[in-house]
């Protein structure tokens, strides 16, 4: 259980201390990686929807035996993502840099499938 608890909790900071910067740089991507956002909902969506899913994972933390139903969809989440970056990193629509990062989201889904059956009963 303190594995669970562990995992959990080290990828709600990570995710919170990635995610949330993303609020204050909007305009920046544009700039930096042309050309600009046009669907700011998409964008804020995302993050938003992401940061929600660090809640989630603060609450496993604290309960990882009692909620262990939820590290189901949050593995779901973590490769999700991987698995998008590696599909537009193949059709040459991601930076490599952005496919490493994604590779930390792909290492905590590895981790929370670990911890989902460490914590069976």
């Amino acid at each position: 259980m303190k594995f669970a608890r562990v995992v959990f909790w080290i990828a709600a900071i990570w995710g919170v201390l990635v995610l949330t910067p993303l609020y204050f740089i909007f305009d920046l991507i544009g700039r930096q990686d042309p050309p600009p956002i046009t669907h700011p909902a998409f964008y804020y969506g995302f993050v938003s929807v992401g940061l929600a899913f660090q809640v989630a994972f603060f609450v496993i933390a604290r309960d990882p035996v009692r909620l262990r139903p939820m590290m189901i969809p949050s593995v779901l989440e973590k490769f999700g993502y991987g698995a998008t970056l590696i599909v537009l990193y193949l059709q040459n629509r991601l930076h490599p840099q952005d496919l490493a990062l994604g590779g930390v989201d792909v290492l905590f889904g590895v981790l929370f499938l670990a911890a989902f059956f460490k914590t069976s009963n």
